[in-house]
């Protein structure tokens, strides 16, 4: 890495523009892990705390990921995603990300008040419940928790794992024509913190939606949380 250490340039931001060219380019794919902090430290000639600078400006666009265990990682970039009827798993395909799922939960319980009420149905009827952890390019980005009545969940755990929820209605004949959705924000509980590799009570973007079928039949409940740092909403707004 060739960096002027006489210019007006700080070095902190010349080793991140550097790094930055050379995730842009494809020299440092998706996927790759650098070196920790005191080990580029040493091989550049720079203290730790300008490398650490360095490493959060491309943390903070997005670019890497700081990951438990594992060190630090190049990901593609945040996903933005316009809030229109689609599913995390077509979004992460289209922006050329590949997505993958690990299902945490697929049982079939009784509806509670929320659910219920949610789905149209009666407390206590049957609902498929699936929860997974969907990642993109190896790095968690949300958790997603469904409800669907079971008419239209003949679905297994092999499906969940390699389409989106979406796609699999979709493949049974189910076609999504509205939406109600409500976006938010709260601090991670539970075991959210450690299965998205976040600090603890760490704060997750929060949405929820139910969607409908052209007869107005409500085909699946969804309560999701997403990591802030790798993921956003985008909202056109039109003047009337």
């Amino acid at each position: 890495m060739d960096l002027d250490r006489s210019g007006p340039m700080p070095l902190y931001f010349q080793v991140s523009s550097r790094i930055e060219s050379a995730i842009t380019s494809g020299e440092l794919p998706a996927g790759s892990r650098l070196e920790n902090e005191v080990a580029l430290g040493e091989r550049l000639g720079l203290s730790r705390p300008t490398i650490r600078r360095a490493i959060q400006e491309l943390v903070d666009k997005g670019l890497l990921v700081r990951r438990r265990g594992i060190g630090t990682q190049v990901v593609h970039g945040p996903v933005s995603r316009k809030v229109e009827l689609t599913s995390l798993f077509d979004d992460l395909k289209a922006g050329d990300q590949h997505p993958t799922t690990r299902v945490l939960a697929h049982d079939v319980i009784p509806a509670d008040e929320r659910i219920a009420e949610d789905l149209g149905i009666a407390v206590g009827d049957d609902v498929t419940h699936i929860r997974r952890l969907r990642l993109a390019d190896e790095v968690p980005v949300a958790l997603l928790e469904n409800y669907l009545p079971t008419a239209v969940a003949d679905l297994s755990e092999e499906d969940f794992e390699t389409f989106g929820l979406y796609q699999l209605l979709r493949g049974r004949g189910v076609t999504m024509r509205v939406a109600k959705q409500r976006i938010g924000a709260r601090a991670s509980h539970g075991d959210e913190a450690a299965l998205l590799e976040i600090e603890e009570h760490g704060a997750v973007l929060t949405m929820s939606r139910t969607a409908y079928d052209a007869s107005g039949r409500a085909v699946e409940v969804g309560y999701h949380c997403y990591r802030p740092d790798l993921y956003s909403f985008s909202i056109t707004l039109v003047e009337k």
